[in-house]
């Protein structure tokens, strides 16, 4: 999103560091990719008006970047489309700063030891 030069040059580097709405209720959803919620559950964690959630949900559905069912909403699994997002990575050191980053080798020891057997069949 664009910002005029008075806002520019009058407000400090945090201040315009700050993430946008949209920006915040992404990097929940993609904190907590395993689960999908309400609009007014991710304004409570977030700390932001359920109206300026839902405006926002919209926005990145119309971007492909959650997906919509009945009254609940999670972050899109496709990880090219978050990937081409600018405000993902700035989403996601945000929630890694507040919850941790994700620890691979954790991820290891926990995965199967045989293939998928979608890679199966690749083979």
């Amino acid at each position: 999103m664009s910002i005029d030069r008075e806002t520019f040059e009058n407000t400090s580097e945090d201040e315009l560091e700050e993430l946008s709405v949209p920006d915040q209720v992404l990097g929940f959803l993609a904190a907590h990719g395993d689960r999908a919620f309400k609009a007014g559950e991710i304004a409570s964690q977030i700390g932001i008006d359920e109206g300026a959630v839902s405006t926002a949900l919209s926005r990145l559905k119309d971007r492909s970047l959650v997906e919509h069912k009945a009254t609940y909403w999670a972050v899109t699994d496709d990880t090219d489309r978050l990937d081409g997002y600018s405000g993902y990575e700035r989403a996601t050191a945000l929630f890694n700063e507040q919850v941790g980053e994700e620890e691979k080798e954790s991820w290891r020891e926990h995965s199967p030891s045989e293939p998928h057997p979608s890679e199966e069949n690749e083979q």
